[in-house]
């Protein structure tokens, strides 16, 4: 049952929001879910009224409805939450998918195909077509799901979209361009993500580069984490979503290669979700599956060196979070956003291939420039990505935009 249609309490519309992703909530994985989170409980503190509308699912593979639906309060924000319901045709829609992938030509009608056989969550439409008017403004997140593609129509006059944009195949198809091209505004997280926003669409006057925050940890126990988990020696950590989307098969096949070229065995440690798969040997892997946010910060502090292998980012908060642990920084050259971090930073490496991750390694496994790159990174996260900041500039567009 889809959670009750009462009167919206609080503050009167000019201070009301709504934050629509498909995710939200303890133990959801995902960066775009995450800074939802963190803008919400930012707002609310600033004297707004916020609302998150998602689903009831929290794995991003299963779409299974786990969660309660219906309303609830979290870290003082409304929660409202909609079953999912899975869309029919999945191997049309794999079909479908497939050529997208591949960059080939694909017709409207197919695009909408592919975009409807996916999870949809049609109480949130039905909750927003009857409640838009109550907003002073509703933020969509990620771009690239179903709840931002339908119902980002619903209200373009009260909608910003915050879409996490990536440079792939999917975000070339025509059935985005509404979304992008007749939204009341949009809040990017770098300079590079506009960018590629303004090659592929006509992008509305209002926009804004508001970057994302990163809170600093009180501590870390660096060292504690080692014990707890038995790890000894230098590791490298990746921690985010094992799928193809974010280069982890690649990034196993070139710490294989590493692993033979280095004077020592590579250890990966991994937190998150996904498979491991296979891997290739001289490669260790220790996976600890999916961690508390200080967990996290801990295993950051721990390793040697943090690997970032995915080319789709729009910010990727896990490179800052390394960072404000003192930990360096080795990335996909492929992402724009990443290459721009590292080379503003300072505090950052990027590699093309096999062979160059190998010497990335080979100069980040030295502590001596490790170090230095490291207190550059932290420098430069607390310099650019102070929540108190991003806060600011979210809230001056909305004043100016809405």
């Amino acid at each position: 049952m889809p959670p009750p249609r009462s009167e919206l309490n609080g503050n009167g519309p000019d201070r009301r929001l709504a934050l629509v992703c498909n995710r939200f909530g303890e133990g959801v994985a995902g960066g775009a879910e995450a800074v939802m989170g963190e803008l919400g409980r930012g707002l609310r503190e600033r004297g707004w009224d916020v609302d998150v509308v998602t689903s009831a699912a929290r794995d991003l593979y299963t779409w299974r409805n786990e969660l309660p639906e219906g309303e609830s309060s979290e870290d003082g924000l409304r929660v409202l939450r909609f079953r999912t319901a899975l869309g029919s045709g999945a191997r049309e829609r794999n079909r479908i998918g497939s050529m997208i992938g591949a960059g080939a030509a694909v017709n409207l009608a197919d695009q909408y195909r592919w975009m409807n056989g996916s999870v949809r969550v049609p109480g949130m439409h039905e909750h927003l077509v009857d409640n838009a008017s109550r907003y002073r403004a509703i933020v969509f997140s990620p771009y690239l799901f179903w709840t931002t593609f339908a119902c980002a129509e619903i209200a373009p006059r009260r909608t910003i979209l915050l879409p996490c944009l990536h440079d792939e195949p999917e975000a070339r198809l025509d059935i985005f361009k509404s979304m992008f091209e007749d939204s009341r505004g949009i809040w990017f997280q770098t300079e590079p993500e506009r960018d590629l926003a303004g090659r592929l669409f006509r992008l509305p006057p209002r926009t804004a580069v508001i970057g994302s925050g990163i809170d600093a940890p009180a501590g870390y126990d660096a060292e504690g984490f080692r014990r707890r988990h038995g790890i000894t020696g230098d590791f490298l950590l990746f921690a985010g979503r094992r799928e193809w989307g974010k280069g982890w098969p690649e990034l196993l096949a070139h710490l294989g290669f590493a692993s033979s070229a280095l004077p020592d065995p590579v250890t990966l440690v991994t937190c998150g979700v996904g498979e491991i798969g296979a891997v290739p040997p001289g490669v260790r892997v220790v996976d600890l599956g999916y961690l508390s946010d200080d967990e996290r910060s801990n295993a950051m502090a721990a390793a040697a060196v943090y690997v970032q292998p995915s080319a789709m980012e729009s910010f990727s908060r896990t490179i800052m979070e390394a960072w404000l642990a003192g930990t360096p920084v080795v990335a996909n050259a492929a992402s724009a956003v990443v290459r721009w971090h590292c080379e503003r930073s300072g505090a950052g490496l990027t590699y093309r291939d096999r062979y160059e991750l190998t010497e990335c390694l080979r100069l980040l496994l030295d502590q001596t420039l490790s170090g230095r790159m490291a207190r550059s990174g932290r420098e430069y996260v607390l310099q650019n990505y102070r929540w108190q900041d991003v806060l600011a500039r979210a809230e001056c567009t909305i004043e100016e935009w809405t």
